[in-house]
């Protein structure tokens, strides 16, 4: 969403500030356009991440790149310290894409507290309040990528796109995938950035869990901006079809090894296509390489076509680990923005931990896939129920995860799981392609 989205502007919660209050803490908006304020709101950033101290050129360019986003922080005004703020919490509009649609979503990142003040409910007041303002605003579902998971389930967030992480003996794959017709070339940092940026617009609608790039995020992988680290040891590619289209990019960086310098590693560090010969014809680039032994790929799908075009797929190590988080708001406006495959009516009890999207809920879909859905006082006599919290229905919403699933985890009762499974599934796995 290119457009600054009235969620950015919006007053503070008045339940946070005064419980933030009653523990002696003032809670405010960073004000974007005051260095004062971002200067020091990003060094809380950087220390609750483990960082150092940030140098010029990176507030710089934090300061340029980062005025979309609404940032909140927690000031102790007894610290040494008081304009660091003891907590921080930066959210967005963004564009969420679900199985057949799109839904406005807030996009949550930099959720830090400070060691010295743990323990003390900060982050709770803080994520309370900032949701309630969110769907207040018009933004039905709340998505994040975590550095702990184990923070946000009592949220009410799920682990609704999962990441594969591919380790790959290049030497032992062999490809037997298909020969793509079009030409690789290699193009610059920049060049790619505007290539991928095009590409990423034409492919992003078409996989349920990828985002509109965050704003500064293209010169950051790219490396076009002045505070990135290292950004001469990018490589760019892009594939041309034989038509003439640029339907794909990969951007990667070599590691060599010291010992034996036939025996590099390749670290792909994004890949975009919009076409299966544009994926097929970058991947056997990487994989082909002079002189590389090792491939290495993060945030692919879980369901990746690489798995059929490699001989030996064991020389394919893959990881799977919890990504793209989805936090449901707004029950009827999250679950009837996606499409369904099947006609079906169900009801849904719907548990909530912090009473935003509590409710009893009655889903219709049609034939043509659209759904209604109503929050009714009592459920249908003869309508099969579900019950569940309120992250289990945030999990089921991209088609990631099966409710026969859940409902075996004990994560949920329903009446018909294997009906609800196929209302709820998608034919194209959720994906998030990057972290934010």
């Amino acid at each position: 969403m290119s457009d600054r989205h009235p969620h950015h502007d919006a007053s503070l919660d008045r339940t946070m500030t005064d419980d933030l209050a009653g523990r002696g803490l003032v809670v405010r908006r960073v004000d974007d356009a005051l260095r004062t304020e971002t200067d020091p709101w990003l060094e809380a950033v950087s220390r609750g991440f483990l960082g150092g101290e940030r140098n010029d050129v990176q507030r710089d360019a934090f300061f340029a790149h980062t005025a979309y986003r609404r940032k909140i922080g927690v000031f102790d005004e007894t610290a040494p310290q008081p304009d660091v703020p003891v907590a921080t919490f930066a959210s967005w509009a963004a564009e969420l894409t679900l199985p057949g649609g799109t839904v406005a979503a807030c996009a949550i990142s930099s959720v830090t507290v400070a060691p010295t003040h743990r323990r003390r409910g900060i982050l709770r007041s803080v994520m309370t309040g900032e949701l309630r303002t969110a769907v207040e605003r018009g933004l039905p579902v709340a998505i994040l990528t975590v550095s702990e998971s184990k923070i946000y389930g009592r949220f009410g967030f799920a682990p609704a796109a999962l990441a594969a992480q591919w380790t790959i003996d290049a030497r032992r794959a062999r490809w037997v995938g298909p020969d793509a017709p079009g030409r690789i070339d290699f193009v610059t940092r920049a060049q790619g950035r505007e290539v991928a940026a095009a590409l990423h617009e034409r492919v992003r609608a078409q996989t349920p869990g990828e985002i509109d790039m965050p704003g500064g995020h293209w010169d950051r992988f790219f490396g076009t901006r002045a505070d990135v680290e290292k950004a001469e040891e990018l490589r760019v590619v892009q594939y041309r079809s034989a038509t003439g289209d640029v339907d794909g990019v990969a951007l990667y960086k070599v590691t060599e090894n010291e010992h034996d310098f036939a025996a590099s590693t390749v670290d792909v560090l994004l890949l975009v296509a919009a076409t299966d010969e544009a994926y097929a014809g970058l991947w056997r680039f990487l994989l082909t390489m002079d002189l590389i032994a090792t491939v290495r790929a993060g945030e692919l799908s879980v369901d990746e076509p690489l798995w059929w075009m490699i001989a030996d797929q064991r020389a394919a190590t893959v990881t799977v680990r919890d990504h793209h988080y989805t936090r449901i708001l707004d029950v009827p406006a999250a679950l009837s923005a996606r499409t369904y495959d099947v006609a079906d009516t169900v009801v849904l009890d719907v548990a909530d931990p912090l009473g935003i999207a509590s409710g009893v809920f009655l889903l219709t879909t049609d034939a043509d896939g659209t759904a209604a859905v109503e929050l009714v006082d009592e459920p249908p006599v003869g309508v099969p129920t579900v019950t569940l919290g309120v992250a289990e229905l945030s999990a089921l919403l991209l088609g990631g995860v099966s409710p026969v699933t859940l409902a075996r985890a004990g994560r949920l009762v329903a009446d018909d799981a294997p009906a609800l499974a196929r209302l709820f599934a998608s034919t194209v796995p959720p994906r998030l392609s990057f972290w934010y």
